[in-house]
């Protein structure tokens, strides 16, 4: 099972920027893809970003297109989330995972096997 954990996260101001790094320990294999999930409070967990880890083929959901990129570095088996123009919204935990089959849409935190901590990602006004 991969081990993940996310960082970068902070306080930041309405219309900055962040960028959210997920390390992973362990193998991540091709088959794999890897998402970025945000849970804000009262709300529950959704998906933001997801990339393929063997094509880089990338999925956002609809309120952080343009704004938000998702990336990855095979080579250091990390990935990246690019946070731009960033709104009081888009406050939440952000967390980082991993779906190792190709079973299961990345859309659904169930179809996720392993989880990262989860980063603290806070947009003032």
């Amino acid at each position: 099972q991969v081990q993940l954990v996310e960082s970068g996260g902070g306080l930041v101001q309405a219309g900055e920027s962040l960028r959210l790094s997920c390390a992973a320990s362990g193998r991540i294999f091709s088959t794999s893809t890897m998402g970025w999930f945000r849970q804000a409070p009262g709300k529950e967990r959704e998906s933001v970003a997801a990339i393929t880890w063997s094509g880089g083929v990338t999925y956002y959901v609809h309120s952080v297109k343009g704004r938000f990129t998702i990336s990855r570095d095979v080579a250091k088996n990390t990935v990246y989330l690019q946070m731009n123009s960033l709104k009081p919204e888009d406050t939440a935990v952000y967390y980082c995972a991993a779906k190792s089959t190709l079973i299961g849409s990345y859309y659904y935190p169930s179809n996720f096997d392993s989880w990262g901590q989860g980063t603290q990602v806070t947009v003032s006004s």
